[in-house]
């Protein structure tokens, strides 16, 4: 396997990315950091991808910060300190704002850093193997780059309880609150969730997708009032002009397959 930190392959119109450094559980470090960042700018660019899957290699997910960047960190001036900390929000930022469907498959741990990219992602799908945890007071810090993304996947009840504790839980509590979509409870079945999901991906329009997922960030916590109410209005009015609108519309009406 390649020395990368980060793989990148694409195929079918699906971009899979897997975190490379299974020695250290795949924890984040500046360098990890960063091409992860290229390489959500390039996916998000790219017209022959819809869909990015994103896993690790080896045993874990991500366990989250790498211990000898943390060591490097903790000897930052403030100025220093906050450059490194914007750098991991601006990543997470654009994994969460991809016009591209993105789908977390979950091994083994997922913990803080960790943790804030699986809730960027839309869809999670994850086996008996996955822990979480949001660890970040077990060492005197808090979750602060993730905790948007967090908030967002999780609510504010399930927050303010795994914030402070810093406990580890399952996959079946992951499930409860939300944080899981799929649980994948035999080896085959993460292959075939997966599978299933995309598939189901394929047959819809790109354009739509990256407008229905931008149609949630917007929304989120708005209230319904008249101003929203004529914005969706707007957008749907819009969306129906649209190209990709008129095929699909007239592929279902004509009983066949859209050509998107």
């Amino acid at each position: 396997m390649s020395d990368d930190v980060v793989l990148l392959e694409v195929e079918d119109r699906v971009a899979t990315l897997t975190l490379n450094k299974p020695h250290v559980h795949n924890a984040f470090d500046d360098d990890m950091i960063a091409r992860l960042s290229a390489v959500f700018d390039e996916l998000a660019g790219r017209d022959d991808v819809i869909a990015v899957v994103i896993k690790g290699a080896g045993k874990s997910f991500s366990a989250g910060a790498d211990l000898n960047w943390m060591k490097r960190a903790a000897e930052y001036t403030h100025k220093q300190s906050k450059a490194d900390a914007l750098v991991l929000a601006e990543m997470l930022g654009k994994l969460n704002n991809m016009p591209k469907v993105t789908i977390a498959c979950v091994k083994g741990a997922a913990m803080g850093g960790g943790f804030g990219l699986v809730c960027c992602c839309d869809i999670v799908i994850a086996d008996d193997s996955a822990q979480f945890a949001l660890s970040e007071v077990k060492l005197g810090l808090i979750p602060a780059t993730i905790s948007p993304y967090v908030l967002a996947a999780i609510g504010v009840r399930h927050a303010r309880r795994f914030f402070q504790t810093g406990e580890r839980f399952a996959l079946e509590e992951a499930h409860r609150i939300g944080l899981v979509h799929i649980a994948a409870h035999r080896p085959e079945d993460m292959h075939h969730h997966l599978n299933h999901v995309l598939k189901e991906i394929k047959d819809n329009g790109s354009n739509a997708m990256a407008a229905s997922k931008k149609l949630c960030l917007d929304l989120a916590g708005k209230e319904i009032n008249q101003d929203v109410i004529e914005a969706t209005a707007n957008l749907i009015a819009l969306t129906r002009s649209c190209d990709e609108a008129k095929e699909g519309l007239s592929a279902f009406l004509e009983k066949r397959k859209p050509e998107f």
